[in-house]
């Protein structure tokens, strides 16, 4: 019964069509004869009141999405000593995010056998030092490679003698060699630094990471040494830890910052408190240089007397230009600069045009103070 009502179908479906077809002048053969697959079956029947030209409406198979897999992160045997960097950091910035000198970029490198200092967004690094673990993988760690914490460290102190050169281009210092070693000169500069910034002075190296080398390298310019003497409008500041000197305007302008050389055991360039200077001698006649054959020895020489164009503060003792101007007390009372450094200093007096000694303090107009005490070698 339900197979005549699906012939009946069909044939109501063949009438129509034979109709639209004998109205274009075209017969067509039975579509009984024609296509005996047309027959409906159960499955394919179609209903009563579908249109005429319904097609039935194909079905796609079924798509599989294949889920993504993500790398999953290691396990961290301390997350609390641990950091991933981010966009933008650097091992200073990771360092200064720790309030603990133990933790800097010399350290950090070593912990990490880090060969430079780069490191990349996503990295992992241990940043409890010295704890003798790896915190990431929690492994016992062995000695730090040397030739790694050698390299952090040189690279360490460039930071420190390029931000020093920046510091005292501004007064007419001559630049530190950007090399990585902390010697003599370096150490005398890191300890003007010290005495500008009102630190504790001393001529150590800079430990990394240190409260005073975070002041450093945050440090815009130098200020004004506080033991200056600031309320006089001209003055010079002669300090014997550093073996440094000063020359200031003031408390608005610091003017230069020389080396300087004062006097050796037995010969102590001596305290001064806004002491005047009084004299100043062109020795014209002898290119600059004032030979002196009584004070303070008997025979002068570059090395022990001599004395270019002098500047007299206390009796004898004077600030003068000199051919040898080391980082440790070497004068015989003086403090010694430089020729071209003592250039300067008599152009900003006002006395380059002297051609015979000047003897007055108010001609000359500049406080003298001297300071400190000298420990050990550089």
């Amino acid at each position: 019964m339900f197979l005549g009502g699906a012939l009946l179908v069909i044939s109501a479906c063949s009438a129509t069509v034979q109709s639209a077809t004998e109205s274009a002048g075209v017969t067509e053969p039975s579509a009984v004869e024609s296509s005996p697959a047309t027959l409906a079956t159960p499955d394919t029947a179609i209903a009563d009141d579908a249109p005429a030209t319904s097609m039935p409406v194909a079905t796609l198979p079924e798509t599989t999405i294949a889920p993504t897999t993500t790398e999953p992160k290691p396990q961290i045997y301390d997350p609390a000593c641990v950091v991933e960097v981010e966009a933008l950091d650097s091992l200073g910035l990771i360092a200064n995010a720790f309030d603990d000198e133990t933790v800097n970029v010399v350290a950090l490198r070593a912990e990490n056998n880090l060969p430079t200092a780069d490191i990349e967004v996503g990295q992992l690094l241990d940043v409890c030092t010295g704890n003798g673990l790896d915190d990431i993988t929690g492994e016992q760690r062995a000695d730090p490679d040397k030739a790694v914490v050698d390299a952090a460290v040189r690279q360490n102190v460039e930071i420190q003698q390029l931000k020093l050169n920046k510091l005292f281009e501004e007064i007419g210092t001559q630049p530190l060699l950007v090399d990585g070693v902390s010697g003599p000169v370096t150490r005398q500069r890191l300890c003007a630094a010290r005495l500008a910034m009102g630190l504790e002075v001393n001529t150590t190296d800079m430990a990394a990471g240190s409260a005073e080398e975070r002041m450093l390298l945050a440090a815009d310019e130098l200020p004004m040494p506080f033991t200056s003497a600031l309320n006089q409008p001209r003055w010079i500041l002669i300090d014997r830890t550093c073996q440094f000197m000063f020359v200031g305007e003031g408390a608005e302008q610091l003017v230069f910052g020389f080396p300087t050389s004062t006097g050796s055991e037995g010969y102590e360039t001596r305290d001064q408190d806004q002491a005047r200077a009084f004299r100043f001698d062109p020795a014209v006649d002898n290119g600059g240089w004032h030979d002196r054959s009584d004070f303070p020895v008997a025979a002068d020489n570059p090395l022990n007397g001599n004395m270019y164009r002098p500047l007299y503060f206390d009796l004898g003792q004077a600030i003068h230009g000199a051919n040898n101007v080391p980082t440790s007390p070497q004068s015989k009372g003086c403090a010694r600069l430089r020729t071209s450094h003592q250039d300067q200093l008599v152009d900003w007096l006002g006395l380059a045009s002297a051609t015979t000694p000047t003897w007055s303090e108010r001609t000359i107009s500049v406080a003298v103070n001297v300071q400190g005490e000298y420990v050990g070698s550089m």
